[in-house]
């Protein structure tokens, strides 16, 4: 079984179980693990008819989260034992990182899970699908404005994220609760590693990717007492497609314009007091996801593929790149929203750091907080999360703010589709 110890947050790495033989995948394997049961993000995926892997094979890949239980962590979109295909990926192997070895394998869904237990009437668990890991090694911070760039030099970095950034389906029209995990390392002594809940925007309403002072109220959040946060997420709508997709003869189609998707977060942890320890705001992008919001459709879900065979009654159509190479200039009549040769599966984002703000300097580093980063304190209660924040202040007049990094990655491959 390939299965990867989860490591803490703090420097002690958990040893569960004797390490075994490496497998093939790169992934140990560690024998029998002391677990407390399967977390509910265990065995929810199933192959659909385009998979070759079993679903025994895709929870083979399982980690061991803080609270004991297994979760699913990341995989590769073909296992390498069997060559069978999942259909779907989860981004950058974060085995690579810089900081794996001291944060080891991601658990999918252990924010969700606390959740559970700090509040049942508001449960969230999210699909397998959705969980998307990005990370850089040794990048440089910089100074937004002339003269602070010029003056100041930005400190170096190492950063491992995961978002779950569900672009196929009508989830995120209505639902702004997404579990984030964010470890940041910096040799100005920024140092965090983070699990929550991140509220994203205002639930049951989004904000139009092609006019964002537009918000469209798309129904009711699931669970219904999801909190508001700061942030928001930009998705695409039929209007978009409508203005830079289906475009006159002799015009080429603006894709990004039409599809683009940005979840831009502003999450901190904060006391019961009001007093934020720590605060982030990555952005988070999907450049071809394989929905948009369409308020005519059943559903209220659009397909850009299916967007590729349209034609307005005064000749508009989609023309480029995006749309050729799914219908092979269009040659394949009817290409599905989930067939592999389509490029509208969601594998190609990018994150945008920006700014890492920690008022820690006289600590602890270990806090406890409830699964949305709040109600912060130094000692763990029921459903707390733990996170480490690095007990420093590197809060100034003029934040640093980090590079875009995955923008020229593509996580698909010949067998991955929506949904992914």
């Amino acid at each position: 079984m390939r299965r990867t110890a989860w490591i803490g947050i703090s420097l002690v790495v958990l040893l569960i179980g004797a390490a075994g033989c490496g497998s093939d995948d790169g992934a140990g394997d560690l024998g029998p693990i002391a677990s407390n049961g399967v977390s509910h993000a265990v065995g929810i995926w199933e192959p659909g008819p385009m998979d070759t892997c079993t679903r025994e094979i895709h929870d083979s890949y399982t980690t061991v989260g803080p609270d004991s239980k297994e979760y699913p962590t990341w995989h590769p979109p073909t296992d390498p034992a069997t060559g069978c295909s999942f259909g779907h990926e989860h981004g950058r192997d974060p085995r690579s990182s810089n900081l794996y070895a001291e944060v080891g394998a991601i658990p999918f869904g252990y924010a969700n899970e606390q959740l559970d237990s700090f509040d049942p009437a508001l449960q969230r668990h999210e699909d397998h699908v959705g969980h998307k890991i990005d990370w850089e090694n040794d990048f440089e911070l910089h100074y937004s404005g002339d003269v602070a760039g010029q003056i100041l030099q930005g400190a170096r970095c190492d950063a491992l994220v995961k978002l779950h950034q569900g672009s196929h389906s009508r989830d995120a029209f209505t639902n702004n609760v997404h579990e984030l995990v964010y470890h940041i390392r910096c040799d100005d002594g920024t140092d965090m590693s983070l699990s929550i809940l991140a509220a994203i925007g205002t639930p049951g309403e989004f904000v139009s990717t092609c006019d964002r002072d537009i918000h469209i109220i798309a129904g009711s959040p699931t669970p219904l007492g999801s909190p508001s946060g700061g942030g928001k997420r930009i998705i695409p709508t039929r209007d978009c497609v409508e203005q830079h997709m289906l475009v006159p003869p002799g015009e080429r189609s603006n894709f990004s314009a039409a599809l683009r998707e940005s979840w831009q977060l502003s999450q901190s942890i904060r006391t019961a007091s009001g007093r934020t320890v720590a605060s982030v705001n990555p952005y988070f992008n999907v450049m071809r996801p394989s929905r948009f919001y369409d308020p005519a459709q059943e559903g209220l879900v659009g397909r850009p593929v299916a967007v590729c065979y349209e034609e307005t009654t005064s000749g508009e159509r989609a023309e480029g790149s995006d749309c050729d190479e799914s219908t092979a200039n269009g040659s394949l009549p009817d290409v599905s929203w989930d067939d592999p040769r389509s490029v509208f599966d969601g594998s190609q984002r990018s994150v945008d750091i920006n700014s890492n703000r920690i008022n820690n300097a006289d600590g602890p580093e270990i806090w406890y907080t409830d699964p949305f980063g709040k109600n912060a304190r130094p000692e763990p209660f029921p459903g707390s999360v733990r996170q480490y924040i690095g007990a420093v202040d590197n809060v100034l007049a003029v934040n640093p703010s980090g590079p875009t990094f995955g923008n020229r990655r593509d996580y698909g491959g010949p067998s991955v589709h929506a949904p992914n």
